[in-house]
Order: structure tokens, then sequence, then C-alpha cells
């Protein structure tokens, strides 16, 4: 993903950018900008050449930051509809909110109407950020305003743009020692209409967990009582992370107690694999005990790494409901394919079957060069 978007910041998207400025102000010297923005583009990567383009539209643009800004918006295309699984096409504005975020922060109104409008086109989720950290009282009582917007997006800014661990961000420090002024907001945003924004809100509340567990288990709790079924996704999807890493705590929010006469047998699993290919694993989960038990599956792979260690990469299966004696067959697709974010080595893959964070052993698939 991160190769294509590289490459989508080329000389053509330069040439667009130049000509739609130019459009909205006469006066902008689209020659001189691309000139600029083109030279060298092709030695960065991703976000650098998205910071170089932002460096030649802040040479290109008015000195005078609001004069900058109003340009910038009267060269904006129409709103997006979509919300989730769009093309490429939005990351066009990218250069523009990384404009506002390096050089707005002295003018605090300009700069909010600016990422108003942008969120409504890509996202401004990393461009609020330093607006936060240097106008924090200010920047959260906008948020809270925007709490209520009629755009999906623009609510959807308030809890991503938040988030202490947003990928590709840096982290918002203060908010990861005391997540309080957060919560605030996502307690006004947990039964937002639109799925595109609860998402948000619980991959926000994933993030606190990790710093504050107790935290998130207080949280979840709260929002379970009297819960309706969009509300319920949100704080199961907000406590995965946590109920990967087994935590009982979490597990008991979601009636997933400790396990009490579990069985997991191993139906389907190739003693042999080869890097690239993908393996099929099937168990069966069985329940010994004479209770009914919710039980929370997932499996875990003890992938090799470059040093010759394993380290566990969990992936969720399934819940179940297994009365007395009462057993279930799950499955689940691993790939040993190499990808960008994950590599992978030669050597024993431990197999293990997570219950409500009690591992049960499923075997060893050799994987070979």
């Amino acid at each position: 993903m991160a190769d294509h978007l590289k490459t989508f910041f080329d000389a053509r998207l330069v040439e667009r950018l130049g000509a739609s400025l130019h459009a909205a102000a006469p006066t902008f010297p689209r020659a001189a900008f691309i000139r600029e923005a083109e030279k060298g583009l092709d030695g960065h990567e991703l976000m650098d050449r998205a910071r170089h383009i932002a460096g030649a539209l802040h040479r290109a643009l008015p000195q005078d930051y609001p004069e900058a800004v109003e340009v910038l918006l009267r060269s904006l295309g129409p709103r997006t509809e979509a919300t989730e699984g769009g093309a490429m096409a939005s990351f066009f504005y990218l250069p523009h909110t990384i404009f506002v975020a390096e050089h707005g922060l002295e003018h605090f109104e300009p700069s909010m109407r600016a990422q108003h409008v942008l969120t409504q086109r890509f996202t401004a989720e990393f461009s609020i950020r330093p607006y936060l950290e240097r106008h924090t009282a200010k920047t959260l009582a906008r948020l809270r305003e925007w709490t209520e917007d009629p755009s999906e997006h623009v609510r959807r800014l308030v809890s991503e743009g938040t988030r202490t661990r947003l990928p590709w961000a840096s982290r918002l420090r203060e908010f990861q020692k005391d997540p309080t002024p957060v919560l605030a907001l996502l307690e006004r945003l947990k039964d937002d209409p639109a799925l595109y924004v609860r998402r948000s809100v619980a991959n926000n509340l994933n993030d606190i967990g990790k710093d504050h567990p107790a935290l998130l288990v207080q949280v979840a709790t709260a929002w379970m009582k009297n819960a309706t079924p969009e509300r319920e996704w949100l704080v199961r999807h907000a406590l995965r992370s946590s109920i990967k890493r087994g935590e009982p705590a979490a597990l008991a929010v979601v009636g997933a107690r400790p396990p009490s006469g579990i069985e997991a047998r191993v139906t389907q699993l190739p003693r042999r694999a080869a890097l690239g290919s993908t393996v099929e694993v099937h168990f069966e989960v069985t329940n010994r005990s004479k209770q009914q038990q919710t039980l929370v599956v997932d499996l875990a792979v003890h992938f090799q790494k470059a040093n010759g260690e394993a380290r566990p990469k969990v992936f969720k299966v399934r819940e179940l409901l297994l009365g007395p004696g009462q057993a279930e067959t799950v499955s689940k697709r691993v790939s040993f394919a190499q990808l960008s974010t994950r590599k992978h080595y030669a050597g024993p893959h431990r197999f293990e079957a997570l219950v409500n964070g009690q591992g049960l052993p499923l075997g060893v698939v050799e994987v070979s060069g």
C-alpha cells in the first residue's frame, strides 16, 4: 500500500495540483511551483514526498497565511461521499494538510476552518495533532463542538485525531498519561449513527487500553450497560487487543470467564509449508465441563524471526457458546507470504489455540525457504 501511495505522489500529481491552484488564484506561480515540487521528488519516500510538495506550496502561496489558506480552500474539489474502502485519490490533499500543520499554528481560526473543510475530502487526523499539543484547551473545545457536526467525516476527525497511538503519526504523550479529555469526547460519540465514526471510537479506546488497561475495562463495563447491538459491537472491537492478550478483566466484560474443562484438538494442520504459501488450520473446541461457557477463540502463531527467536502473532477466530459436552470445529488461514509489514523466515512455527486467553497446543509447522 505504501509503495502505491509513494508513486501516487508523482509529477502528474504536482501538475494537477499546480493547475487547481492556478485556477483558484490566477497569480499563483504555477510553473515555478511545478519545477520546485518535481525537483528531487523521486528520491523521497511516501511522507517525505508529501512534505516536499507542501514545502513548495509554502513558497509559492501568498506569505500571508490566512490568504494562502483561502487560495487552498478555493482550489479544492467536491466533498467525498465515501467513508471507507475508497480509492487513493483523496491522498491528493495530504500536502494541503501538511501545509496547515506546519505553517498555521499561529492562526488558529483559519486553520480550524481549513481542517474542517479538508477532512471532508481527505482527513485532518494528522494535521489536528500539532494543534492539540500547542492549543490544547481551544482545540479540545472545538472538537467538542464537532462531535455534533452534520458531517460524519468531521465527527470521525474528533475520535481519530485524538488517538494516542495513531498509525503514521507521533504519539500524543500528554493524553497517553491522562486520556480523560479524550474519553470525554468519545463519550459523546459512542452511539454515533455512523459505523465509520463508531469504528474510530473503538480504535481510540483500543489505543487507550494499551497504556491504561484497567481504565479501558472500566469504560467498557459502563458502556455495556443497556447497550444497543451497535454499541456492544463497538465495545468488543475496542477490547480486541486486550482479549488477544488474554486479560481476564477484558474477557469478563464480554462474558468470557476463565475456561474450565475446555479442550482443543487439531483436525487439519500440515506438518510442512513453504515460504509464500498459505496454511489452513482446523481445530475442534470441546466443552468437557458441566456448565455452558462463552468462549473467545483466537489462534496464536509463533513466527520465526531473523534472530532465531519465535514471537507470537494472535489472529481472531470467533466466539463460541458451548453447552456441556458440546464441540465445534473452527478454522483459520495463515499466510506466509512476504509483506512490507511482516517478513517471514524458515523454521518451526508453533500453532496454539487461545481460548479465553488460555493457550492450548495444536502443533508445529516446519516452514522451508
